[in-house]
């Protein structure tokens, strides 16, 4: 990342992450379009930095996650599944709470934080759409959450962002049972603000992102915290905090391992 100096407008760049900010609004895209965007601890660390940077522009309202190619977001790089993996780039108490830090500097941004979904949204990569504030879906979009089938919990702080969102009794459904779902289903629940044809889907995009962007940023930016105050009294994003032991204690168990060679076989033969 090239450095700049806080407070200004001058735009850092990464290796796995495009950014573009106008002042007033600016766009966060993940940058791995030949894995999907998939998630690493790099990609992690530098998303981490991004939401730093656009939390001290001072004229920022709303900011736009979206995914460059065919999705939006696979999720964690299942390539990099080890109980032994390389320290975080992002520091944490373990490497595999990066995306813990990651959801958590997502949400503490005082900017609006508006999801575009397309393609897949996969796992790691719903918890990241599960921290934006809004949520705007092409109408072909496929959710899926397949941490379970891995022998592994859902992390990151998932549980808690998914129960806020959709309540728990889909959110056990859909993590213990792994099957994927539409964006009918999931603007059914709650999760997305708005399900559009894929054509419409950038249109959509701007359109929510000027409706909130020309309000008074003072009042829009003092009801995200609002909201979020309380909704962490309800949920307890906060005891998320242990999630990443969970999952490396998954890693380590014999059942978990199997259930990841097998998962790991059958989407190589896929690709073969």
């Amino acid at each position: 990342m090239t450095r700049c100096q806080t407070g200004t407008m001058r735009t850092p760049t990464f290796e796995h992450l495009l950014i573009a900010s106008d002042g007033h609004t600016a766009t966060l895209t993940l940058n791995r379009p030949d894995s999907l965007n998939s998630l690493t601890n790099e990609v992690m660390a530098e998303i981490i930095a991004a939401a730093d940077w656009f939390d001290h522009q001072p004229d920022l309202r709303v900011v736009v996650v979206e995914g460059n190619g065919r999705a939006f977001c696979a999720g964690f790089n299942v390539n990099e599944f080890r109980d032994d993996m390389p320290e975080s780039p992002a520091g944490g108490r373990i490497p595999a709470d990066t995306g813990r830090l990651m959801a958590d500097a997502l949400e503490r941004m005082a900017p609006v934080l508006i999801a575009r979904l397309h393609g897949h949204v996969v796992g790691g990569g719903l918890v990241l759409a599960a921290a934006c504030d809004l949520r705007v879906a092409a109408d072909d979009v496929n959710f899926f959450i397949p941490e379970v089938d891995l022998g592994i919990p859902l992390a990151w702080g998932g549980i808690p962002r998914l129960v806020r969102e959709i309540g728990p009794a889909l959110t056990k459904e859909l993590v213990m049972t792994c099957r994927p779902f539409t964006a009918a289903e999931a603007k059914a629940a709650g999760f997305v603000n708005r399900v559009v044809p894929v054509a419409d889907l950038d249109a959509a995009v701007e359109e929510l992102t000027e409706e909130v962007a020309s309000r008074p940023r003072l009042a829009v930016l003092a009801t995200k915290a609002h909201v979020n105050a309380v909704t962490s009294q309800m949920v307890g994003t906060s005891r998320a905090w242990s999630d990443g032991d969970g999952l490396g204690a998954a890693l380590r168990d014999p059942e978990a391992r199997a259930a990841q060679a097998a998962y790991l076989e059958k989407i190589n033969t896929r690709r073969s």
